[in-house]
């Protein structure tokens, strides 16, 4: 469970720095190119911190994944980027992808725990 609150942070963190570094025009505004160093500092320190009890593949598939599409989203309402069907495609594509990573650790374990109860 704790694992899961740092990839959870892991993921605001990383969003926040990729939206600043939108808006630090090229590090040429200070403030937003500060919160993209502390953004991004922090996103690995979580998801360092993360991994001590959730496997890389799946945490990392994870953070990856629900990033690029709250990105996705900050991009389309705030900044009024294109959203079509290419892109929707795209985000599903990453979502399903996380999903079947996600779906061979829980298999994994339930095997696991399987032969652990037969021997």
């Amino acid at each position: 469970m704790k694992g899961m609150f740092f990839l959870a942070a892991a993921i605001l963190s990383e969003v926040f720095g990729s939206t600043m570094l939108k808006q630090s025009e090229g590090f040429s505004a200070p403030l937003p190119a500060a919160g993209v160093m502390i953004g991004f500092a922090a996103s690995f320190t979580f998801l360092s911190f993360s991994l001590k009890t959730l496997p890389l593949s799946a945490a990392y598939a994870t953070w990856a994944g629900t990033g690029t599409a709250l990105t996705a989203a900050i991009g389309y309402f705030i900044f009024q980027e294109p959203f079509n069907l290419k892109t929707l495609i795209g985000l599903v594509l990453i979502i399903g992808g996380v999903f079947l990573l996600n779906s061979k650790q829980t298999e994994a374990a339930d095997h696991k725990a399987q032969l652990t109860i037969e021997i």
